[in-house]
C-alpha cells in the first residue's frame, strides 16, 4: 500500500480526479468529512445511547455521543503526531501531493467521529439480540430464503457493517450515504471483510466484519481506489487502511481510561484503588507536588485522566511509525495498545473495568431489559411487514407498517434486504426511542 492512494479525496459519485493541491485550505475535504457526520441524524441519535451504563440517569456517565467526541479528539492528535513524521518521512506527499500533517488528523479525526454511528441501541448487548433473534429467535426461519452469505450477517449483526451502510449507502435523495472521502471511510473500516468466511486467526482484522452483502460493491469501489491489500483468496476481505489503526487506538485509548472513570464516578470502582492504579500508568509525567495538591478526588482523578490520555496517545504513535512499513505491507496485524510497553497496566485497568461495571448488576439488568425491547421490536415489524407484503396482513400489521418510515423501500427487494432494512431501522433507535415504541406497540399507557 502507498500513502499517495490511501490519502485519496475521491466520494461516491465523483466524475473527475481531486486533487489535494487544489483544495480550498478554508473548507479542506477531510474537514468536510467531520462536518457531514457531525450535523448527521444518525450521529444526533448516539446522544441517547447506551456507551457502558444503559440508560443511565446520571450527567457524568458518557453516552455514545460523548464518547465519540471524545475519541474524534484523542484520534485528531493521534493523526496530526503521525502525520508530521510520515511528511518528514516521505518528503514527496507534501512538495508534489500538497498533503500537510493536519491532514492525517482531519482523516482521522471524522472517521473516529463516525466509529460507533452504526450502533444498535443498550450497548453492545444491542448486536447481540439483533444477532440472537436471526440465529435462534423467529428470525431463523428466514434463514432458508437467503443465502449463507447474507443469514451470517443477521445472526453476527455487526455495527461496524452498519455504520458503513449509513455513511455509504444510497438513499432516495442522498446518493451516496454522506459522501465522505475514501481516505475517510478507509480509515472507519477497523474490519474490512466479509461476514463469510469465518476464520478465526489472530489478527486483529479478522475479529468481526465490516460490511454487509447488500454493500459489497461500495465497500469495494472503497477498496480499490484506496490500495487495500486482499487477504482471503475464498471471500472479501482486505488488509486495514494503515490510520484505521489510530482510529481504533483512539477509541482504546477512550474507552479504557473514561469507561474506567465512570465506574469510579457512579461509586462501582474504589476510589483509592483506581487512583492508584492510573498513578502506574502515569508514573514517569506525574508532577506529584502539583498532584497533592489537589484536594477532591474528581480534581485528582481528572488531572491522572488527563495524564494518561496523553501518555497513551504519544505511545501509540510510537509504537505506529515504528511498525508503519509492517502496516503497508500488511504484516502488522495487532492493536496499537496490544503492542505498547503499557500492556500491563492497560490490561489491569481493563479487567477491573469488566468485573466491576461492564458486569456490574445494574448494567446487567438493563441489558436484560433491552434485550427484551430488540427482540420484540424485530418480531413485531418483521411480522406485519411480510404479512402485508403476502397479501394477508391483520389491522394490527397494517396500524404497525403506517409507524415504518417511508425511506426503508419495503416495497421490493427480497427477504434478506427487508431483514436487513428493518435490522437496521432497529438498530438506529435510541435508548429512549426504542422503549417508547416498544411501550406502544404493546398499548402500554405512557
Amino acid at each position: 500500500m502507498n500513502w499517495e492512494q490511501l490519502l485519496s479525496l475521491k466520494r461516491f459519485g465523483d466524475t473527475h480526479k481531486r486533487l489535494r493541491t487544489e483544495q480550498d485550505e478554508s473548507r479542506l475535504g477531510f474537514e468536510v468529512d467531520y462536518d457531514r457526520v457531525i450535523f448527521s441524524s444518525e450521529f444526533r441519535s448516539l446522544q441517547d445511547k447506551t456507551q457502558v451504563i444503559p440508560m443511565s440517569q446520571t450527567d457524568f456517565v458518557h453516552t455514545r455521543l460523548t464518547h465519540s467526541l471524545e475519541v474524534s479528539v484523542v484520534g485528531r492528535s493521534l493523526g496530526r503526531m503521525v502525520g508530521q513524521q510520515l511528511i518528514e518521512k516521505y518528503p514527496q506527499l507534501q512538495k508534489v501531493h500538497g498533503y500537510k500533517a493536519n491532514d492525517f488528523g482531519a482523516i482521522v479525526a471524522a472517521a473516529a467521529l463516525a466509529h460507533d454511528i452504526g450502533n444498535p441501541p443498550f450497548g453492545h448487548s444491542g448486536e447481540k439480540a439483533i444477532g440472537d433473534f436471526f440465529k435462534s429467535g423467529k428470525g431463523a426461519l428466514l434463514a432458508s430464503e437467503m443465502s449463507a452469505a447474507s443469514y451470517q450477517d443477521l445472526c453476527d449483526f455487526e455495527g461496524n457493517a452498519n455504520g458503513f451502510k449509513i455513511l455509504a449507502e444510497n438513499r432516495p435523495g442522498s446518493e451516496g450515504g454522506l459522501r465522505l472521502s475514501y481516505a475517510t471511510l478507509g480509515a472507519f473500516m477497523k474490519y474490512p471483510k466479509a461476514s463469510l468466511p469465518k476464520k478465526p486467526t489472530a489478527a486483529i482484522h479478522d475479529k468481526k466484519y465490516g460490511f454487509f452483502q447488500l454493500n459489497t460493491k461500495d465497500f469495494e469501489a472503497v477498496a480499490d481506489e484506496l490500495g487495500l491489500m486482499q487477504t482471503h483468496t475464498d471471500g472479501i476481505g482486505y488488509h486495514r487502511h494503515p490510520l484505521a489503526f489510530l482510529v481504533e487506538a483512539a477509541d482504546d485509548i477512550c474507552y479504557t481510561i473514561i469507561d474506567f472513570e465512570d465506574g469510579i464516578n457512579l461509586g462501582l470502582i474504589q476510589e483509592e484503588f483506581a487512583l492508584e492504579y492510573l498513578i502506574k500508568l502515569v508514573k514517569g509525567s506525574i508532577n506529584t507536588e502539583k498532584y497533592y495538591q489537589l484536594t477532591t478526588t474528581k480534581d485528582r482523578l481528572s488531572y491522572l485522566r488527563s495524564l494518561a490520555i496523553n501518555t497513551l496517545i504519544t505511545e501509540a504513535a510510537s509504537v505506529f511509525m515504528s511498525n508503519e512499513d509492517a502496516i503497508l505491507k500488511g504484516e502488522f496485524d495487532r492493536s496499537l495498545l496490544d503492542k505498547s510497553k503499557f500492556e500491563a497496566q492497560i490490561s489491569d485497568i481493563i479487567a477491573i473495568s469488566v468485573k466491576n461495571v461492564y458486569r456490574s448488576k445494574e448494567v446487567i439488568e438493563k441489558e436484560i431489559a433491552g434485550y427484551q425491547v430488540i427482540t420484540f421490536l424485530l418480531k413485531t415489524f418483521l411480522l406485519a411487514v411480510f404479512n402485508t407484503r403476502k397479501g394477508t396482513p391483520t389491522n394490527f400489521d397494517k396500524l404497525v407498517c403506517q409507524t415504518l418510515p417511508l425511506n426503508l423501500n419495503l416495497d421490493t427487494g427480497d427477504t434478506y434486504y427487508i431483514a436487513l432494512q428493518i435490522s437496521s431501522y432497529v438498530a438506529s433507535l435510541s435508548d429512549s426511542q426504542a422503549t417508547l415504541i416498544y411501550k406502544k406497540l404493546k398499548g402500554i399507557l405512557i
